[in-house]
């Protein structure tokens, strides 16, 4: 079996228990509904810095030498990975640099300087403070803390596992998100070695965001490929490559991985936030995401890992507006009317009569979609779900109006 030993896995957990919480496991009824089969919730995202990194990273920098650790460290992260080095670096006594995007949020900038980092902004993508890290390391002498691709970084990633398997010992299924594959690796190395001290086998599944799957294509093929990356809200897993350590690992050790789109990753954070009053970041909850749009086949006791929680605050509002446009609570609705005085007051009459809610109108003459004699109505309305929303429509339309979804 590729990668750490099961040893190998216990001794990073010793080290990691110096510094990270044992994070709580919660039952979740209504995705357990949904599935088919109990479904529980490892919450990382209530880890110290908000998410699972700092497990690797303080396995990786306790793993230093004398003379490596008087040099310093060094990595390049959008967030949770600069947060992970730049905490681990202040309790084991270490400098640390940390290159971030220029745009990177405010929240993840501030937590990260205040873990006692040097913080320096380079370019607009991850990939430009990742190679401003590698120079910094070859011109300065400190070490690079890769994010994922590090035997040390996987094992520290696959203390997790161990904790699942204490928390909950029937589980049948873990479902992960994955990046580069990091923290997969480390959780089907370390469960799969425990499980098979029982005699079983516990199924693992990756969960990667649509826009930035290299695993798919890499597993495919049977080896590493590269993608180009659209944007995606799961910025934490927007990774173009698999790491060289934990593409084997996966290809031997996950047994299926899928994809889930932006529209379905909003909608789980929204599900997270009404039905188990969790905040979790849009990478750590892939995959629930998974669940809710029924790629998932029940298994069992099923455990899904919320890698993190770190999220701004403004991407959050936005997040929730398009998770309830996702699940048809928010229509926005275009409709042309003819310009006579009373249409806007019939179509708020129809809508009201439905038991549904304007939040935003805006009533324009100047649209060249409109015929010279009409009005369009743009109409921003809460809804209780699919079913009310269709029968918003179905009343508009029974009026005579001609409502168009816009999503």
């Amino acid at each position: 079996m590729p990668g750490p030993t099961l040893a190998d896995y216990q001794k990073a957990r010793e080290r990691v228990a110096e510094v990270a919480d044992i994070t709580p496991m919660q039952t979740s009824r209504f995705l357990a509904e949904i599935l088919g089969s109990p479904v529980f919730l490892k919450c990382e995202n209530l880890q110290r810095t908000g998410s699972f990194k700092i497990r690797g990273a303080y396995n990786r920098l306790a793993g230093l030498t004398d003379e490596e650790k008087a040099r310093g460290v060094v990595a390049a992260s959008a967030g949770n990975h600069a947060q992970g080095v730049a905490f681990a670096a202040r309790e084991l006594g270490i400098k640390s640099t940390i290159f971030m995007p220029v745009g990177v949020p405010l929240p993840k900038l501030q937590a990260t300087r205040h873990y006692g980092a040097e913080v320096i902004l380079r370019g607009h993508t991850v990939d430009e403070p990742l190679r401003a890290a590698a120079r910094f390391a070859e011109d300065t002498g400190a070490v690079l803390i890769h994010p994922f691709d590090h035997f040390d970084v996987v094992a520290g990633q696959g203390t997790l596992a161990l904790e699942v398997f204490d928390q909950v010992p029937q589980v049948d299924t873990v479902i992960v998100p994955i990046g580069g594959g990091g923290l997969i690796s480390g959780v089907a190395g370390a469960i799969k070695q425990r499980a098979r001290e029982d005699g079983r086998n516990v199924r693992v599944i990756g969960v990667q965001a649509a826009n930035a799957a290299a695993y798919p294509p890499s597993l495919e093929k049977d080896e590493i490929v590269e993608i180009t990356t659209t944007p995606t809200i799961a910025d934490g897993i927007a990774v173009s490559k698999p790491g060289e350590i934990n593409f084997p690992m996966v290809r031997d050790l996950v047994d299926e991985v899928i994809t889930v789109s932006d529209d379905q990753t909003a909608y789980a954070l929204l599900v997270l936030l009404e039905r188990a009053k969790l905040v979790v970041e849009p990478a750590g909850a892939v995959g629930v995401a998974a669940i809710l749009a029924g790629k998932i086949a029940p298994s069992g006791n099923t455990v899904v890992l919320l890698s993190g929680g770190n999220i701004d605050p403004m991407m959050m509002e936005r997040i929730i507006s398009h998770g309830l446009s996702a699940s048809e609570r928010y229509l926005r609705l275009r409709i042309p009317l003819p310009d006579r005085p009373g249409q806007l007051a019939r179509i708020s009459g129809i809508v009201a009569e439905a038991s549904a809610n304007v939040v935003e109108v805006l009533h324009s003459r100047h649209n060249n979609k409109v015929q010279f004699s009409q009005v369009q109505l743009e109409l921003h309305i809460e809804t209780r779900g699919p079913e009310h929303a269709e029968a918003v429509l179905a009343r508009l339309r029974d009026e005579g109006f001609d409502p168009q979804v816009d999503f």
